[in-house]
């Protein structure tokens, strides 16, 4: 499908938020929590942008830390807005998968 980059784009960013939520992270280990999770082509170029977009919408916030293994790393963290955005995207989730299923499955209403 030609729009599967887009439907993951959006699809991702609900994810990343997820993963903030459950602790404090930076970028790097995010790219291997979604690989994991079975995001196999998943790229730190293509989580960064994502990072930076939900930034900017103040959904997450960043601080900078000392990093055991070198350099500082700037770790994520939920914000009050991005509690919502995340409540707001599990029902969506839930909704749009709800109906996928229903007509993969040929089943009405």
């Amino acid at each position: 499908m030609a729009s599967d980059t887009q439907i993951l784009k959006g699809l991702l960013e609900g994810c990343i938020i997820k993963i903030v939520k459950e602790n404090e992270t930076y970028g790097y280990e995010i790219c291997e929590k979604l690989v994991n999770y079975g995001f196999r082509d998943i790229t730190e170029g293509s989580v960064y942008p994502i990072l930076i977009r939900l930034e900017k919408k103040k959904l997450i916030y960043s601080v900078m830390k000392n990093s055991p293994f070198g350099p500082k790393r700037k770790y994520y963290y939920l914000t009050g807005a991005g509690e919502e955005e995340l409540q707001k995207f599990t029902t969506s989730w839930s909704e749009v998968k709800r109906n996928v299923d229903r007509v993969l499955g040929g089943n009405y209403g």
